[in-house]
């Protein structure tokens, strides 16, 4: 069974649905996995929508496990927490030295996760972009696919290593944001410049939304497909290479027909 650790700030409900679906395709005997802790970098209090998400992983008995980086920046009284960041991830792997995971999953985790938690763990990350880019946020990468007037989009599931988004991709799906059908959206994105957009629409800018949207719905798939793939064996991970079922070095895979499989399936 693959034991798998848990890493994610709880901030939204796109937090949520990932750990829900995993969870219940666990609970379901459809997933042969066991997730042995989560551990979030907020405390009880900090927002309602993270302790939305511990009220839910309370919900499934999962060792919950939380040091709030922000609280521990505060105290440090330093503005910057890249200046101790090593000292928060020491505190964090002592919280969870009675673990051992086969893998971790960033699932909303807004740090990046430093050297001694690399040493320590192997980590994949979903990231709301394709391969090529871009980086950042999911606000910050669909800002970037308005102003670069970009034909697809989409997300990966990648190894995590000291250099943030860069890692080796594993899986990924993507899906289009141009055509006849997205027309009626892009006009209003045709006819201002980013900063207008940014400014006069925000996030309420219906092709915002729709990018979003179509997202969100495909993430917590891929996750799910990706888990399924390392706990059947069909993918490996060893020394950052990603390997396949007879040990041979494999190019990232793209996952498209089994998500729209199971979002025609919903």
């Amino acid at each position: 069974m693959l034991k798998l650790g848990w890493f994610s700030t709880g901030r939204g409900k796109g937090s949520r649905a990932l750990l829900n679906l995993i969870q219940e395709e666990i609970a379901d005997g459809n997933l042969e996995a066991k997730i042995q802790f989560v551990f979030q970098n907020r405390e009880r209090g900090e927002s309602e929508e993270s302790d939305k998400f511990q009220d839910l992983v309370n919900s499934y008995n999962i060792p919950l496990l939380t040091l709030s980086s922000q609280g521990f920046r505060t105290e440090r009284g330093v503005k910057k927490f890249s200046d101790i960041r090593l000292e928060f991830d020491q505190h964090v792997l002592r919280k969870l030295e009675a673990y051992s995971p086969d893998i971790c999953v960033l699932a909303g985790y807004m740090l990046i996760l430093g050297p001694e938690l690399n040493r320590e763990f192997t980590a994949i990350n979903l990231h709301p972009a394709l391969p090529e880019g871009p980086t950042g946020t999911w606000q910050q990468v669909i800002w970037k696919l308005i102003e670069n007037r970009s034909y697809t989009t989409g997300a990966m599931i990648h190894l995590v290593t000291d250099k943030l988004d860069l890692g080796p991709t594993i899986t990924y799906f993507s899906f289009p944001i141009q055509g006849s059908f997205m027309q009626f959206l892009w006009e209003k994105a045709y006819k201002y410049d980013i900063n207008t957009l940014r400014v006069n629409e925000g996030e309420k800018l219906p092709l915002f939304q729709y990018i979003r949207r179509e997202g969100e719905k495909r993430e917590p798939f891929l996750l799910l497909e990706t888990i399924r793939a390392f706990s059947k064996g069909t993918i490996h991970l060893t020394n950052g290479r990603i390997l396949d079922n007879h040990g041979r070095e494999t190019p990232s895979q793209s996952l498209n027909n089994e998500i729209e499989s199971q979002i025609r399936n919903l």
